[in-house]
């Protein structure tokens, strides 16, 4: 049962990774998420059934409108087979659990600002506020460890990312700010800072190979929002290895 309900999770990991694109690139542009449906940006075709199965309508069409042959963006599949992954890997280490509803919602968080920060470079607030609040009935439901550690964590986020704004004199977006307090009341005080540490080694790591291929200069701009995305995820199933680990080598 558990590699079938396992699968089922891939499934609606896909189908919700679908809409996820939707939202990431509407939202920021105040759009509707309903109206008008899908179509293509380009030629204004409406998407038919064909054009909408996830991952494979892209395999199928080569990565190419039907309609006029204008090339779709790879962000479509990976996120699609992404959000498919980690649902599945959610289900996997929590089963049917209070605490499998905070991940699902958390990660679907995630695949939304990362779709919105790679197209416009942009996190919005109304996906940060939607979720922050629904986050905040869910820890609830399913509280930390003290379970006061989720109000210090999203305290502590938010503040440690404003002080780095402030002394950075704007190096640090608003988005990103409110996106740690999310992830703070998620994960407690100590997964946060382990969070923005792994977020800045990978947005380090993503920042050179970004300069190298572009050849630009180094105050090209490059999107935080997915290093601090993935390392959250990593944090939200292995911070506790991963802090035991440093732990154990100081010790």
């Amino acid at each position: 049962m558990v590699i079938l309900y396992t699968t089922l999770f891939f499934i609606y990991g896909l189908i919700f990774g679908s809409f996820f694109n939707v939202v990431g690139l509407r939202v920021p542009k105040n759009e509707s998420i309903v109206s008008p449906p899908s179509h293509c940006t380009i030629c204004d075709r409406r998407l038919t059934i064909k054009d909408l199965v996830p991952i494979f309508s892209y395999v199928f069409l080569k990565g190419k409108c039907r309609g006029c042959g204008t090339k779709i963006s790879w962000i479509y599949p990976v996120m699609e087979l992404l959000t498919g992954i980690l649902f599945a890997f959610a289900f996997y280490k929590l089963g049917f659990s209070m605490e499998l509803v905070v991940a699902i919602l958390f990660i679907s968080m995630l695949v939304i600002i990362t779709v919105s920060d790679f197209a416009y470079m942009l996190i919005p607030d109304k996906v940060l506020l939607f979720f922050g609040v629904v986050l905040i009935v869910a820890r609830f439901l399913s509280p930390l460890e003290p379970w006061w550690d989720s109000l210090i964590g999203a305290a502590g986020g938010f503040g440690i990312l404003l002080l780095i704004a402030v002394l950075s004199k704007g190096g640090m977006g608003g988005g990103d700010i409110k996106l740690f307090a999310v992830i703070g009341l998620v994960l407690g005080m100590l997964p946060t800072l382990l969070t923005l540490f792994l977020a800045a080694f990978i947005g380090a790591i993503v920042g050179v190979i970004h300069l190298r291929r572009s050849k630009q200069g180094r105050k090209t701009p490059v999107p935080f929002g997915p290093s601090i995305a993935l390392a959250a995820i990593v944090v939200y199933f292995y911070g506790q290895e991963i802090l035991d680990w440093y732990m154990n080598l100081l010790f």
